[in-house]
């Protein structure tokens, strides 16, 4: 997990910006993906070790966007996984992390 945390925090900083404070990638074609489709391609790709994926889907929206998307995809997943199990989002959250209750 800690892997995860500091390949995202490379590369949100370095997606590439183009004029106006759209995307680089919104130039080529890309104008239409939108925060969400690109945080679920990101986490995906970053799930599966898919650098280059990560990468791409890292330069569709601002790094701020991107992030925010992440967080978005993290909490209505483990509002999901907390339903599932029947335990509340934190305990989730603790387990999924590692760490120990308090």
């Amino acid at each position: 997990m800690a892997r995860m945390a500091e390949r995202m925090r490379r590369l949100l900083p370095s997606a590439r910006r183009g004029a106006g404070g759209e995307a680089a990638a919104a130039g080529s074609g890309r104008a239409g993906r939108n925060l969400f489709e690109a945080a679920a391609v990101y986490v995906a790709a970053l799930a599966e070790d898919d650098q280059e994926r990560m990468e791409e889907a890292a330069t569709w929206v601002s790094p701020g966007q991107l992030a925010f998307g992440v967080n978005e995809l993290a909490s209505r997943a483990l509002l999901v996984l907390a339903r599932e199990r029947s335990q509340t989002p934190e305990t989730v959250a603790r387990a999924l992390l590692g760490v120990r209750p308090d």
